[in-house]
């Protein structure tokens, strides 16, 4: 069995990721730093916020953009999931982190949700990976809905529907697993693995539910002209959006 057909039991760490979740994004390369220093496999897996928010009426619960910026993160996940038939499991990591660091590492003037999950916003991605430009033909193709929904649906059963992303599924199959952590900032290489460490014995622990703030800082990301090295203002934040009610 080659890696790129691995079953999923055979993964350390099961992280579903939504590309558009800035929190998912950095909660992601505080895991890729934590695998640079242990020996650990992961399935990088879907969770879509658009279909997570399926019921939802937008406007009453998000701000404005956040209908646009979800369905953009759908549309990317049609193309990971052609991907990852064609490509196999393996391919996912790379693809994650090509798609999100052309979200987020990027200048605020470039960061249009509009323009993310469209054919001119993948093109370079794929040529990136050397994969087919043709792949961009799934980013419309919603025949990939049901897979995407089905391993939405079997995150949240792992934790619980009252969460958002990320999840991640500590030793698949039978682990625990947890939403978050969500992180506004990334450690150093050293405070990762004690972050990770502290993280999964609460996860370790069966009858561990819940250690949560609402006050965070925005994300330290160049697209939301945060400067990582500098501590940010705490804002309230709600469903993973900044409160923009009273």
């Amino acid at each position: 069995m080659t890696n790129a057909e691995a079953a999923p039991s055979s993964y350390d760490i099961a992280f579903y990721w939504d590309p558009i979740c800035p929190f998912a994004w950095l909660t992601s390369r505080w895991i890729n730093q934590v695998i640079d220093q242990k020996d650990y496999r992961v399935d990088w897996r879907f969770i879509s916020l658009r279909i997570v928010n399926k019921h939802i009426d937008y406007d009453a619960h998000f701000p404005a953009d956040y209908e646009e910026g979800h369905t953009a993160g759908l549309r990317l996940l049609r193309m990971a999931a052609k991907v990852r038939a064609d490509h196999g499991r393996d391919m996912m990591g790379p693809l994650y982190t090509a798609i999100s660091s052309a979200i987020f590492d990027i200048e605020p003037e470039e960061a249009k949700k509009s323009f993310f999950g469209t054919p001119e916003h993948v093109a370079p991605i794929l040529a990136s990976l050397d994969l087919s430009p043709d792949l961009a033909d799934a980013l419309y193709d919603e025949s990939w809905d049901a897979e995407i929904e089905a391993e939405t649906n079997e995150a949240r059963e792992k934790t619980g529907k009252d969460v958002g992303t990320p999840i991640i599924h500590y030793n698949p199959p039978h682990g625990p697993a947890l939403f978050g952590p969500v992180i506004s900032r990334l450690p150093s290489d050293e405070d990762a693995v004690e972050l990770w460490d502290h993280v999964v014995g609460l996860a370790n622990f069966a009858s561990f539910t819940e250690l949560k703030r609402s006050l965070r800082e925005k994300p330290a990301l160049r697209s939301w002209g945060v400067d990582p090295d500098q501590p940010g203002e705490l804002e309230d934040w709600h469903g993973g959006s900044r409160r923009n009610k009273h």
